[in-house]
């Protein structure tokens, strides 16, 4: 008998359920149309969104056709998530812009990441890109979600990009560990064979920490520079270790 209750009590739990789901999208497909409408003059208020078109089925907005930069399909799906009464959005759109060859857009997006928030923070982070049919892959590690989050905006607004993976790694917040970073920066830079890494925002050597350990990655002239990069590194007092990951660029 306690299993035929137990029994009873699972079907009018499971109907229960059912209804509840069947009246939640019967209440989000009363808005369908209203939300239709706000979408589509959101989108056309902008002339990037020229060929882009929405449909609305229980709230659910599927955004369609083709905008010139990724970046702009980012957009469009922020506007419309943004509208009143949208359950969720379904991003179709196509990224038809500019056709720009795997190799060359990896080497530009890597002269672009180079640079990205240039000063103090420049030295520490280091972030390439891989490219496979116009989808990047941002790959390396950032001393902050800022650094992180700009590196993730340059690849959106660069023209022939289609879609953007995130592998970039941030390091844990650490009083302890920007100690560690300074001291690696001043021990490094104040070297008189290594100075010249300084004069070029692109080209430092880059100081990676996390939890105490020191990475040294990026690209130098010879291997002299490498190793006394290594030997200023392995100086800093507090540092639980240090890898030299520095390569020496080839003569052409």
């Amino acid at each position: 008998m306690k299993t035929v209750f137990r029994v009873m009590g699972l079907f009018l739990a499971v109907g229960a359920l059912t209804a509840g789901l069947m009246a939640q999208t019967a209440g989000a497909g009363r808005y369908d149309q209203t939300i239709q409408t706000k979408v589509a003059e959101q989108l056309a208020a902008k002339d990037e969104f020229r060929n882009v078109e929405a449909t609305v089925e229980d709230g659910i907005v599927t955004l369609s056709g083709s905008v010139e930069l990724y970046q702009q399909k980012l957009d469009a799906a922020k506007k419309a998530r943004k509208t009143a009464e949208v359950q969720g959005v379904r991003n179709l759109i196509a990224v038809q812009g500019e056709s720009v060859s795997d190799a060359e857009l990896a080497a530009q997006l890597d002269r672009k990441l180079y640079y990205d928030r240039v000063g103090y923070d420049v030295a520490f982070n280091y972030i390439t890109a891989s490219v496979e049919n116009g989808n990047v892959t941002l790959i390396g590690d950032a001393r902050t979600q800022v650094a992180s989050d700009s590196a993730l905006a340059l690849a959106a607004r660069m023209p022939g990009v289609k879609d953007v993976f995130n592998d970039i790694r941030v390091a844990p917040t650490s009083i302890f560990d920007d100690q560690i970073r300074v001291k690696a920066l001043r021990a490094i830079y104040r070297d008189p064979v290594l100075s010249r890494y300084a004069i070029d925002p692109a080209r430092p050597i880059r100081i990676l920490v996390n939890n105490g350990h020191i990475s040294l990655d990026g690209v130098v002239a010879t291997q002299m520079d490498k190793n006394v990069a290594g030997i200023r590194a392995n100086q800093v007092f507090g540092a639980f270790s240090v890898k030299n990951n520095l390569e020496v660029a080839k003569k052409s």
